[in-house]
């Protein structure tokens, strides 16, 4: 899987700045939820579908939990690829997206994460049934379910 965790990811590559940088001289942990954020929306993006059609759909996704693992650490000038899968979707309500970074520059994994969702309303912030094209996006890929049965 050329050093991914799973195969066929979405891949957004950056470059960290100097105010990605904390009092400590490397990139601060929230910044690194902040490149999460604008891959997934990339994925969206990358899948062709338009951002309006959330409000078109009154639909949204809404994190309910985010577990993540700082590997390494980043300094201003580093570039880095983050990739994105969806890992486990139920159709209807949940669905899971993980990430994984990697320095552009020999490989080395920084930065793991497993973001939960549920969909919800936009009008009512209530829960609501994913449509068509949210159910569409939030699909597992058939490589990425064999290779989550193998792992351990």
């Amino acid at each position: 899987m050329n050093g991914w965790d799973l195969p066929d990811p979405f891949i957004m590559r950056f470059t960290a700045a100097k105010a990605d940088e904390d009092a400590f001289g490397h990139v601060n942990n929230a910044r690194y939820l902040a490149w999460a954020d604008e891959t997934a929306w990339a994925h969206w993006d990358g899948d062709g579908i338009p951002r309006e059609v959330c409000a078109q759909d009154d639909r949204g996704m809404a994190i309910l939990r985010t577990e993540a693992d700082y590997l390494g650490h980043l300094r201003a000038g580093d570039v880095f690829d983050a990739a994105v899968w969806i890992v486990m979707s139920d159709g209807r309500l949940r669905a899971q997206r993980r990430y994984q970074f990697r320095r552009a520059a020999g490989g080395a994994t920084v930065f793991r994460a497993l973001c939960s969702f549920v969909c919800f309303s936009l009008s009512t912030g209530r829960p609501a049934r994913m449509t068509k094209l949210f159910s569409d996006h939030y699909r597992v890929l058939p490589s990425v379910a064999a290779a989550l049965m193998t792992e351990s």
